[in-house]
């Protein structure tokens, strides 16, 4: 018996990187997993990788700061495996790179808070109204050390959609709890996805290791493991957090 037996989840930003990772563990734990990314080709990769391991999955393809398509969305996932019951709200990213605040262009800041926070409460909305007819569910928010430690190196906006999905998190979690929806929030460091292994040099990701307490970087896997347990009935009676997946790095 798999912890999540029984569970349909949707995991945004899931063709590669952490949240492919989060869809793979879910799969192997026994939810049947809609896998969603906006490149099609990334996407039904991860679903096959999934079935030939035996899971269920569902390749689903739309851009999540447009509701329609999300709407979408959950049509198609409830048609191929019932309502969600999970949904974690992994999609997002830096479009923009660091620099100063002044420098920062009005299109570039609008583009980092809605390819974050925007598209997270639109992926929300759709989602919770029937969870809340169901009586249960589980959402998992994503946020970053970027907004829990800035530095001089954060993209300011980018931390700053961030920090507002941890507080959008715990809204959520108090209106949502009174009809059993649990809500919680995933903060990672710097994890080695396939992008970052290729575009941080070795003696970086050595010096970077040594500014964590435990002497490494994180995994996607470590990062999905979090989010099992945020999704599983072990945390049956947590709401309303924040995790630091950062290897002891964010220390609050």
């Amino acid at each position: 018996m798999g912890e999540l037996d029984g569970q349909v989840a949707l995991v945004t930003g899931s063709s590669r990187g952490i949240g492919a990772a989060i869809a793979r563990l879910f799969a192997r734990h026994g939810a049947a997993v809609a896998v969603h990314g906006r490149d099609e080709a990334a996407v039904k990769a991860v679903t096959l990788d999934i079935e030939n391991e035996g899971g269920r999955a569902l390749a689903v393809v739309g851009d999540l700061t447009e509701p329609a398509q999300i709407a979408d969305i959950r049509t198609q996932v409830e048609r191929a495996f019932g309502p969600t019951s999970i949904v974690v709200a992994n999609a997002g990213g830096s479009p923009v790179p660091p620099g100063p605040l002044e420098e920062l262009s009005e299109v570039d800041w609008r583009r980092s808070i809605d390819v974050n926070l925007t598209a997270t409460f639109l992926t929300v909305k759709e989602f919770l109204p029937g969870m809340k007819r169901r009586g249960g569910g589980c959402i998992i928010t994503m946020s970053s050390a970027a907004s829990r430690r800035p530095t001089a190196q954060s993209p300011g906006a980018y931390a700053a959609a961030k920090a507002g999905i941890e507080t959008l998190t715990k809204a959520l979690a108090l209106q949502a709890g009174p009809a059993g929806v649990r809500v919680n929030c995933l903060a990672p460091e710097t994890i080695l996805t396939e992008r970052n292994q290729q575009l941080i040099p070795e003696d970086v990701k050595e010096r970077l290791s040594r500014t964590h307490p435990l002497q490494r970087l994180g995994t996607p896997e470590d990062v999905a493991e979090a989010a099992l347990y945020l999704a599983s009935e072990r945390s049956a009676w947590v709401s309303g957090i924040t995790i630091d997946v950062a290897g002891g790095a964010v220390l609050v």
